[in-house]
């Protein structure tokens, strides 16, 4: 998972996880990575509009975003 989200960081890409919170609810969010800090990545959340930290082992699964272009 963490080659994963270190070719997003290289790249800029956005991409979708699914995320297990601290409640125990999993949420699903579209991120754009920027740092891999240990066990923890920081990004930001394009779903809530702010800086995040997640924790690596919160993340469930992890999607490409695939833009729609209209020709």
């Amino acid at each position: 998972m963490s080659k994963q989200l270190q070719r997003a960081i290289a790249r800029k890409e956005q991409i979708q996880i699914i995320y297990l919170g601290r409640t125990g609810e999993a949420t699903q969010r579209i991120i754009r990575p920027l740092e891999l800090a240990g066990d923890r990545l920081k990004a930001y959340c394009l779903t809530r509009k702010a800086p995040r930290v997640f924790a690596i082992s919160n993340i469930l699964a992890i999607q490409p975003v695939v833009s729609m272009r209209v020709v």
